[in-house]
């Protein structure tokens, strides 16, 4: 009861009184703790608003798959079955719950080896082995194979193969039995020649492609070393290069010796078209000269033509003037020589002897008989002088 006493005089000495502070205080603390209960539900309210935001966003990010440069991704719609390919770089949404499922593969060119003794991975086998058409082996130390994803066909490689690398385990077995097939077509002569197996490898490799194309995967190119055959055999080959050396420096020194053979020839014959343009032009000169000349001469010749044709011409007509009078004449003394005759021709024997006498005047007749006959019947004369 003291202890009693003396606290309430304590509390009274310090002036909490019923009705006074003391319940002034109480109802500041009661609003204190109904406005921090009240801002205390305003901040659950909010921090539910946040997690659903952080779960939206989470999802949203789970749902959203990335491509890359030299990917291509297929997205498989699991309620309709339906499945789309995506080729351009950037983000892919899927749906999520299982109801879309993305599948990223690497297009870009890979590389695929066959080397060694053993297999390492998927894309690094052991060196490929290969029997010839004359029974003789023959290895290729590392072979290289580039090949790819078709991007318009990245369905197939999903469907066929399954997600990621799975579509590599196609790469050996059809890569190993189909070079062993096209190679074995050849000899151990045959594909020594380098030119021989490069057609070999593009028979492979035509052949691969016709059977993983169908699975959307494309092989770009093989490359084969020279393959390697027993020490013997190695060493004909390398005589054998040797001599195919040979023979090239051979054709090489023939090939040099060609070419300065046409350099001469060329020079000759630069020399030798001087000499004759040279000539040409001596002789081109002188055809000028003498056609200058001939068209000289033949300007005087026709102008001498000309005159003589001319002065021809001018006789011609007289020469027929002169024909024409003297064919008067003629006609004339022949139409008197005619009457004449004719007169003649009507006068009596004696005048006719009269007129022979007249023109045997001077003339000797000389008759010898040629026979025995008292009566010659042949005589003949012969002219001494003076006219007939």
């Amino acid at each position: 009861m003291r202890g009693a006493r003396k606290q309430g005089g304590t509390l009274g000495s310090l002036g909490f009184t019923e009705g006074g502070p003391v319940s002034e205080a109480t109802d500041r603390a009661r609003r204190g703790a109904d406005e921090f209960l009240s801002g205390l539900r305003r901040q659950t309210s909010r921090l539910w608003i946040a997690g659903a935001a952080a779960i939206l966003l989470l999802l949203a990010f789970r749902s959203c798959t990335s491509v890359e440069p030299g990917q291509v991704a297929v997205r498989v719609n699991n309620l309709t079955g339906s499945l789309d390919t995506i080729t351009r770089p950037g983000l892919v949404v899927a749906l999520p719950f299982g109801i879309h499922d993305v599948y990223v593969l690497d297009a870009s060119p890979q590389t695929f080896h066959m080397r060694g003794d053993q297999n390492k991975n998927d894309l690094e086998v052991k060196q490929l082995t290969v029997r010839a058409s004359d029974g003789s082996n023959f290895v290729f130390t590392d072979t290289t194979i580039l090949y790819r994803v078709m991007p318009d066909r990245a369905i197939n490689v999903v469907r066929d193969a399954g997600p990621e690398h799975r579509y590599r385990q196609w790469m050996l077995p059809y890569s190993r039995s189909i070079l062993r097939d096209e190679f074995g077509r050849e000899s151990t002569i045959s594909v020594s020649n380098p030119a021989n197996f490069g057609e070999a490898t593009d028979r492979a490799r035509t052949r691969i492609n016709e059977l993983l194309n169908l699975h959307g995967i494309e092989i770009t190119s093989i490359v084969t070393p020279r393959p390697r055959f027993s020490d013997e055999y190695e060493n004909l080959i390398e005589a054998r290069n040797e001599t195919e050396n040979g023979l090239a420096v051979i054709d090489s020194e023939l090939q040099r010796a060609a070419t300065e053979r046409d350099r001469k020839l060329a020079e000759v014959s630069r020399d030798q078209n001087k000499i004759i343009q040279e000539k040409r032009a001596q002789l081109e000169a002188a055809l000028a000269t003498a056609v200058t000349a001939q068209t000289q001469t033949r300007r005087e010749v026709d102008a001498y033509k000309i005159d003589k044709i001319a002065a021809g011409q001018a006789a011609l007509s007289a020469a027929r003037r002169t024909a024409e009078e003297l064919k008067g004449q003629l006609e004339a003394e022949y139409a008197t020589k005619k009457a004449e005759i004719d007169a003649f021709r009507t006068q009596p024997v004696e005048r006719v002897m009269e007129r022979l006498g007249q023109r045997l005047e001077g003339v000797t007749i000389e008759i010898q008989p040629w026979a025995r006959d008292a009566a010659p019947k042949r005589v003949q004369y012969e002219k001494v002088g003076g006219e007939p």
